[in-house]
């Protein structure tokens, strides 16, 4: 049995915003799930009724075979770290992390055997003794990391934890929790509206949309077979390339052609002439060719160090290309272009998902 699952869980709230609508998932032991989406998703609301900061108003929750839907909080066995680190101004780095030790009454010698050995792990032995403010961003989200792991919980929950970070304390930040998680295989259920942070963390993305879940799976996942358009755009930097169009046949091959155009591309999937879809390719995978089908014209060269991003007009509206460093196109240049047909994905024009 699975070791955290949610069965057509909702919430309604009182002014009668649906912000979570029917969610199911299952969650193994030790798993790094990443809960993704914009603002608005229903992420955040799922987290909150994890950790029953809110109570569903249908469904269910088990934890480790616990029915958990209307425990209080601290009867879930939960580490919580928030976006602001929600740390104690007038008290220590110390008293900080133990905390929920004192709150629970650990004897003191078993509170600080465990505070030596998290803050050596963490890299906060020498900070013990300050106090938050004297801190930096990222030591204080350390912090605020080391008081969810100090009660050896069965779930860590994480709200953004990175996200009032700047680049670099970011990137610090999650190796941090990366190989804590790792070492202590500890299964969290991690929020994050940035999809490079969830390809980079988890065993398993949940991508939400409007309190619905769109697609659950392991990153390469998500990134190679998008469920729908939505995680599609969504997933990636940049998002899937869409060219939308009919499909028409000459000579026994398929082609999709451009809605205001004379424009089109070979295809090689299963669909019909007179079908509307949407063919999905990421900028990966998109060529310069000679003997390609598409034309380009360049309209910005953007130089990222060790590649460039090429966006082009064509027939089909705006594409982008990621190309070389070496590949120095000019504005208004000319490109024929091919697309590798093992890469490419069709989506219906009407429902949006994957055909």
């Amino acid at each position: 049995m699975s070791f955290l699952t949610f069965s057509d869980l909702e919430m309604t709230y009182p002014d009668g915003t649906h912000a979570v609508k029917g969610i199911n998932a299952e969650i193994e032991k030790g798993e790094f799930i990443v809960l993704l989406g914009p603002s608005g998703c229903g992420k955040t609301t799922t987290l909150r009724m994890i950790a029953g900061l809110e109570i569903a108003t249908a469904g269910s929750i088990s934890m480790d075979t616990v029915d958990s839907t209307n425990l209080r909080p601290g009867d879930r066995d939960i580490g919580f770290v928030f976006q602001f680190y929600a740390l104690y101004p007038h008290m220590s780095v110390k008293e900080n992390i133990l905390f929920p030790l004192v709150s629970a009454g650990i004897p003191k010698d078993e509170a600080n055997k465990r505070l030596l050995e998290l803050a050596k792990r963490l890299g906060l032995t020498d900070m013990l003794k300050r106090k938050p403010t004297q801190l930096s961003g990222g030591d204080q989200q350390r912090v605020s990391l080391a008081r969810a792991m100090i009660r050896n919980p069965k779930f860590y929950l994480m709200d953004e934890p990175l996200g009032t970070l700047d680049a670099d304390r970011r990137q610090e930040m999650a190796e941090y929790i990366k190989q804590q998680q790792i070492e202590m295989a500890v299964t969290t259920i991690y929020v994050t509206h940035d999809q490079e942070e969830a390809m980079s963390l988890a065993d398993r993305i949940i991508v939400m949309k409007d309190g619905l879940i769109q697609q659950i799976g392991k990153p390469n996942d998500v990134y190679d077979n998008p469920a729908n358009l939505f995680v599609a755009n969504f997933v990636g930097s940049p998002g899937m390339n869409q060219l939308k169009g009919s499909v028409s046949e000459k000579d026994g091959q398929l082609f999709l052609k451009a809605e205001n155009s004379d424009c089109s591309v070979t295809l090689t999937e299963n669909v019909k002439p007179g079908d509307e879809v949407v063919l999905g390719i990421r900028s990966e995978f998109i060529h310069a060719d000679k003997n390609g089908d598409l034309e380009g014209t360049v309209t910005m060269n953007e130089y990222q160090g060790a590649y460039r991003i090429i966006h082009m007009e064509t027939g089909f509206g705006n594409i982008i290309m990621r190309a070389d460093a070496s590949a120095d196109y000019q504005l208004e240049e000319k490109i024929m272009l091919s697309f590798n047909p093992q890469h490419t994905r069709l989506f219906d024009t009407v429902s949006g998902e994957l055909i």
